[in-house]
């Protein structure tokens, strides 16, 4: 199993040795500061960082995860962040490596991208040499050769032309020599991605961690500027959401929205669906009527609750109301990775059933998400914990405590270390086992939060007297759970808490308050009741409390202190262990599992994973004279056996039988279960294939061999299956040691030997059968001439397999949907989808019109400078328009469509648009003349500088160049006089955009010139006997005159800064940045 989520120093350096490092370059930071004094002025380029292991994959300012403008911002900042986990840069004049180091580092949060990132860094320039040239202070394969070397210009060059693209503009003094490129950092950033010509993964994953009452999301994605896994938050910031669904007005609602009508419409937001998939009618209502929740169910036709909606909506099977929270939840996913996410993990608690797991999966599949498994809740979380820890010196056993809203558990988990082999060395991996883990399925957070509802609920029945029972209304019982919420969670941090809740009942208010202490004697009984899943696993594992190195607590009900002190004073220990955050811990996990079972993404760290299923499961065999006997009821799967499994059985019996799967303790049953059978099949053909061989000479009783599996996500079923049938005959084979006579052979002595082993290659291969029961026998042609040389009659065994039918035929709660079923449910909810996209659609494109309108009439009436650009009468009549609209928007409008509202929206901007053009030109114009202007000074010096610099470059392209100098001047001037004479309230004489374009087209005369490379010079060809005596030294000498003519020629090259470079494949070994 390959999981990663934060920095190994392992994997970092295993990444770093497998690549080449140039030892001149290649210096630790304590030898780099030991020579800073002794270097020479220029101070060579070099590598100015040590090695790569020391960065960690997931760099942190203060605790926090920067984004990739703020971690980029400038090089001060930067320094700042090598600074944090002691790294040095060592400054050098024109060096921006630190900069581009660290882009690396955050875009891909991973040392081993800097390799790659200096890889693609070479292929951009070799391959738009046009667009980057004019930036180089060198010969253009001198430059590339260094880059492959050093790779410390190439962010300087990329970064100064993503500028220039983007500006239209030369920056002062930087086409003639490097600087710190954080200016370029604030100006180009966003095209830095272009500009190395980066590909990252845009696969994602997603991991939902489904709770009775709220799901978190996180995503695993390799994009730039995110963390690898990261919390998608909702519509409202928030890392959890509701698992809420609701109908109103004909609308559905999903998450944040729908928790916001559950005080004033509790019948029609439905919640704790998680918790009713897969149960029957019977434990649904009781569950309900349990928590006040007066949803409107009836019984469908598999025995399970269906829920009937008003609205003209219809009603909605358990699975597809799940189905939407889980496309809600794929939703926050797609809107935080803004890439397409269907491939996911969904948690499970443990003691979820067969009924239960396959009800998920088939409502993921409703919403258009691909399960790529299941994983219990306890497993992700040890996953988070053992990620970034080393068991290979010490394994442990920690017990993960889980007290959710609806149920608590407790899992033993030994997590240990073993050897591997890894490119040839042998290395540690860490890795865990799930031991066991036991479970109260009815015992959570809401059990708490139950005791206080009564407790108020008497409170104000006495005080309101007449016989009045709040109970009876459910408006009543949702206001007065939702602050009975809040009060516990202030009771966990204070030793008192208010409640009030406005308009309770008959237009009472309720106002109370609770101590601490009357709210840990109301829930007495369940501190006791808590400490039962941790006994059970330490009483079936055989440990002791003082064997156990953790307990580590999550969910949110263990917050709570006097469940805490419980578990300290059972345990005998001072502090409990609270490493892992208790919400968030299962669904990191999860992600994790996510990304070690995706194709598209795989991280750099590895934890082993073992899984058990928490229950056993049996066989049952049951049909015409078919004995009930230990044969026909078998152990299949014992608990905590790994997932997942296959497992084969085998039975003697010749006729069709039936085969159950069941629960294997009646005392061990999900919630609701009251039959342990959960999936049934028929088996046929089994009488056929008796009937067919029943006259052939059977060396055994036929019998049926089952297959089965236990899938990762913990589900059982009957594979496949197929008869055995077994046949003794009488067949003709050649005799052995027969001498063959007046045969092709040269040698008349040489005999032909058809031994046991030929026999048995040809029993192997009549093994298999077809359907019809015909064999694999050997061709006649063989046969005939086996005949020839002489046969015997020797009774030979046959095996033939059949494969057998096999029919579900499951009934009840445990029966999935049938498949018209799950097409008709399909159109409902694609139906929805449909409609809720128009829905949001229409409020976006209304509040767009709603803001413009309130942002420019405070523009119109405020702005000084729209003053200077507009008279009164045109913002007169601007205004007059926008009260107009906006009249309309609060009247008739309120229940308009979207396109009325685009419609309303494009014909302001059309009265606008010219406005605002004119107000953005008043500051953008002067300010581009000014850049051109000092673009055309610079100009000026660049144009010595050839002069003096480059002498061979033609007198008539330069003068090109002057005389586009003079026309951009004169053409400034022109305009600007032009401009003087225009109404400020007219359309501008000229735009900033013309400017900088016909700056920019001088820019591109400039660098066409400035590529001009010198002439080479002439090489006079020695005479004939200075290549002989040439020839005759190189015959002594230690290298080939190839190579030393190679050393030569780029020595010649690098000291003259021309000549002819060999720049080398792109495959060639390099240093990483």
């Amino acid at each position: 199993m390959n999981e990663s989520y934060s920095n190994a120093s392992a994997s970092s350096t295993s990444s770093l040795n497998s690549s080449s490092h140039d030892t001149e370059d290649d210096q630790t930071i304590a030898s780099i500061l030991a020579e800073e004094e002794k270097l020479n002025v220029d101070r060579r380029l070099g590598k100015r960082l040590s090695h790569l292991d020391s960065i960690p994959h997931t760099p942190r300012v203060n605790g926090d995860i920067p984004d990739v403008n703020d971690a980029t911002l400038d090089h001060e900042r930067l320094s700042e962040r090598l600074a944090t986990y002691d790294l040095a840069e060592l400054q050098m004049e024109g060096d921006g490596n630190c900069q581009f180091r660290a882009l690396a580092d955050q875009l891909f949060r991973s040392p081993d991208y800097h390799k790659h990132v200096r890889k693609q860094v070479v292929k951009q320039l070799k391959h738009h040499r046009k667009l980057y040239e004019g930036y180089v202070p060198m010969k253009y394969k001198s430059y590339l050769k260094k880059m492959k070397k050093a790779g410390e210009w190439g962010d300087h060059v990329t970064l100064q032309a993503a500028a220039d693209r983007r500006r239209r503009v030369k920056l002062p003094g930087l086409l003639t020599q490097f600087r710190m490129a954080s200016i370029l950092f604030k100006l180009g950033l966003f095209m830095c991605v272009f500009c190395l010509a980066l590909s990252p993964s845009q696969s994602a994953v997603l991991s939902i961690d489904l709770g009775s009452e709220s799901l978190k999301v996180a995503v695993v994605n390799l994009k730039p500027g995110q963390s690898p896994i990261s919390i998608a938050i909702n519509e409202m910031s928030k890392r959890k959401s509701p698992a809420l669904v609701a109908f109103q007005s004909g609308d559905r609602l999903l998450g944040e929205e729908a928790a916001g009508l559950v005080a004033r419409y509790p019948d029609k937001v439905y919640s704790q669906i998680r918790d009713l998939i897969g149960k029957p009618f019977s434990y649904t209502k009781r569950f309900l009527d349990s928590l006040y929740l007066p949803f409107n169910i009836v019984e469908d036709s598999r025995g399970t609750a269906s829920f009937k909606v008003d609205d003209n909506v219809g009603g909605f099977s358990v699975e597809e109301l799940l189905a939407m929270i889980l496309s809600y939840a794929a939703n926050l996913a797609e809107f935080h990775s803004k890439v397409p996410v269907k491939d996911a993990v969904i948690t499970v608690p443990p003691y979820f059933g067969q009924a239960e797991r396959k009800g998920l999966l088939q409502a993921a599949q409703l919403a258009g998400i691909n399960v790529l498994s299941l994983i219990h809740e306890h497993s992700g979380a040890a996953l988070q914990y053992g990620i970034d820890k080393d068991f290979s010196n010490e394994s442990r056993h920690v017990i993960f405590y889980d007290m959710g809203s609806s149920s608590t558990y407790a899992a033993l988990v030994y997590f240990s270390a073993y050897k591997s082999k890894e490119f040839g060395k042998t290395v540690s991996v860490n890795q865990f086992q799930v031991k066991d883990v036991r479970w109260n399925p009815e015992l959570g957070g809401q059990n708490m939060e139950l005791r206080l509802v009564e407790y108020f609920a008497d409170e104000f029945n006495k005080q309101v007297g007449n016989g009045v029972d709040v109970r009876k209304s459910p408006k009543a019982m949702a206001k007065l759970k939702k602050q009975v919420k809040r009060t516990k969670e202030i009771l966990s941090a204070n030793t008192m808490a208010p409640i009030s809740v406005e308009s309770l009942f008959d237009d009472r208010d309720f106002r109370s308050s609770i101590s601490r202490e009357k709210f840990e004697e109301l829930c007495q009984d369940l501190w006791e009741q808590s400490l039962i899943p941790v006994k059970d696993v330490l009483k079936h594992s055989n440990l002791s409390v003082d064997e156990i190195y953790a307990v580590e607590l999550i969910g949110g009900a263990t917050r709570v202190p006097k469940l805490q002190a419980k578990l300290q004073d059972f345990l005998g220990r001072k502090e409990l262990d609270k490493h892992l955050d208790a919400d968030e811990a299962i669904v990191l996990g999860a992600a994790l599992h996510a990304a070690n079972l995706s194709d598209g993404i795989k991280l750099n760290r590895k934890l082993g994973m073992v899984d058990g299923s928490p229950y056993e499961f049996i066989v049952e065999l049951d049909g015409p004279e078919l004995l009930k006997d230990e044969s026909t009821r078998q152990l299949l799967v014992p608990r905590m056996k790994k997932l997942p499994s296959k497992m084969f059985r085998s039975i003697i019996h010749d006729n069709d039988f039936e085969v159950s799967l069941a629960y294997g303790s009646a005392d061990l049953l999900p919630p609701g279960v009251t039959s342990p059978i959960f999936a049934q099949y028929t088996l046929s053909g089994l009488t056929d294939a008796s009937e067919k061989y029943a006259s052939r000479n059977l060396s055994s009783p036929i019998k049926a061999n089952l297959h089965f599996s236990l899938s990762r996500s913990g589900i059982l079923s009957l594979d496949r299956a197929d008869a055995v049938i077994e046949i003794t005959e009488w067949v003709e084979v050649p005799k052995k040691n027969l001498t063959v006579e007046n045969s092709t052979i040269a040698s008349p002595n040489i005999s032909l030997e058809v031994g046991a082993k030929n026999t048995s290659e040809e029993s192997s291969a009549n093994l298999h059968v077809d359907d019809a029961g015909t064999s694999n026998t050997s061709n006649s042609g063989e046969e005939q001439s086996a005949t020839d040389l002489g046969t015997e009659r020797k009774l030979k065994k046959r095996t033939f397999r059949v494969p057998l039918k096999v029919v579900e035929k499951t009934v009840g709660p445990a029966m999935s949907l049938p498949k018209e079923s799950l097409a008709e449910a399909k159109s409902k909810l694609e139906a929805l989808e449909k409609k809720d996209a128009e829905r949001r659609k229409t409020a976006e494109l209304k509040n767009n019109l709603e803001g413009y309108i309130y942002s420019t009439k405070d523009k119109l009436e405020t702005s000084e400078e729209v003053e200077k650009i507009s008279t009164g009468d045109e913002r007169k009549s601007f205004i007059e328009k926008l009260d107009e609209v906006q009249e309309w928007l609060y009247m008739d409008g309120e229940d308009a469509s979207a396109t009325e509202f685009q419609e309303r929206l494009d014909m302001l901007k059309a009265i606008g648009d010219p406005v605002f053009f004119r107000l953005k030109e008043l500051t953008a114009r002067p300010a581009a003349v000014n850049d051109a202007e000092s673009y055309l000074n610079e100009l000026q010096q660049i144009v010595r500088k050839w002069e003096t610099d480059k002498s061979w470059l033609p007198k008539e392209k330069i003068d090109e160049v002057l005389s586009e100098a003079d026309n951009l001047k004169t053409w400034l001037d022109e305009k600007e006089a032009e401009q003087k004479k225009t109404s400020a309230f007219s359309t501008p004489a000229f735009t900033s955009e013309e400017v900088y374009l016909k700056v920019f087209n001088l820019q591109d005369k400039v660098a066409s010139v400035n590529r001009i490379p010198k002439p080479k010079p002439k090489i006079q060809k020695p005479t004939k006997n200075e290549t002989d005596n040439n020839e005759e030294t190189a015959k002594t000498s230690n290298t080939t005159s190839e190579e030393s003519s190679s050393q030569s020629s780029e020595s010649a090259a690098e000291s003259e800064g021309s000549g002819n470079e060999n720049v080398g494949t792109e495959a060639e070994a390099h240093d990483e940045l």
